[in-house]
């Protein structure tokens, strides 16, 4: 009965940190949103009457310069893929050397980790007006800013899927006199490839729909040409840029679910 009762007394102490934790949580939550004016119901009111209105005239969806998108949407689809492929390039030696168990030495694990934490830090849309002034416009801007900022988050991905690899393989392979480099490739690799693919294609689906946005600035793409018809007010374009967009979207995410089947 002792035993039954300190439990009980110790299962109450606990969900009572819980729920005060949880008290915490939803307070700063409340605090935040009141701050930022999520909890303005007059102001919210009146927002969703305009976009009401918005997108009345919205409809219906004007289709006929679809012909003139399909470039600058295979602009935005080349961008998504060669910033992902940069991505991956910048990635794997960063995560190597910013992993603890591939990291040759201390200090530099500190200095990799420190610049895929600047990298990622720096928003797409900042580096992607940075390279706009520096190549000009077009998609090359894009697809540096998209795959340089990418690489601090992939490489992020990478290094941590390299920490959590099983070390055994690595031992044996180093016990019958593997070198570094083959331990790494025979003990390490293998067990994280799965891994790696699948970051690999979350992060070209998140690339594409960062291209729309990039193209904003200048960067190329399907973005680009929903920039020029905001700029327009001509909001019945707008939506049939924004239905095209959704429907790549929708078929870029399909191809990356089943890439991800196949490899991850």
């Amino acid at each position: 009965m002792r035993d039954y009762g300190a439990l009980t007394g110790t299962l109450r102490r606990s969900w009572g940190h819980r729920a005060c934790e949880l008290a915490v949580v939803v307070a700063l939550v409340l605090v935040c949103a009141h701050f930022v004016g999520l909890l303005d119901g007059q102001r919210m009111a009146t927002g969703l009457a305009d976009i009401v209105d918005l997108l009345g005239d919205m409809w219906p969806p004007d289709f006929s310069n679809l012909s003139t998108w399909w470039g600058p949407l295979f602009d935005s689809l080349s961008m998504s893929i060669a910033a992902t492929a940069l991505a991956v390039l910048l990635s794997v030696p960063l995560a190597l050397l910013g992993a603890r168990n591939t990291s040759p030495h201390p200090a530099v694990y500190w200095v990799a980790r420190m610049v895929l934490n600047t990298l990622r830090s720096v928003p797409e849309l900042i580096m992607a007006i940075v390279f706009v002034a520096a190549v000009g416009f077009g998609a090359l801007p894009g697809a540096l800013a998209l795959g340089i900022h990418s690489a601090g988050m992939v490489g992020k991905f990478f290094a941590e899927a390299i920490e959590h690899a099983d070390q055994a393989p690595v031992e044996a392979a180093r016990a019958v006199g593997s070198t570094p480099a083959q331990a790494l490739v025979h003990g390490v690799l293998p067990q994280v490839l799965p891994q790696l693919a699948d970051v690999t294609i979350y992060r070209w689906e998140f690339n594409f729909r960062a291209s729309v946005v990039v193209g904003v600035v200048g960067a190329g793409g399907i973005g680009f040409e929903l920039i020029a018809a905001l700029r327009t007010l001509n909001y019945q374009e707008v939506s049939a840029i924004l239905l095209v967009i959704l429907a790549t979207v929708t078929v870029v995410d399909a191809l990356g679910g089943w890439l991800r089947r196949r490899f991850a």
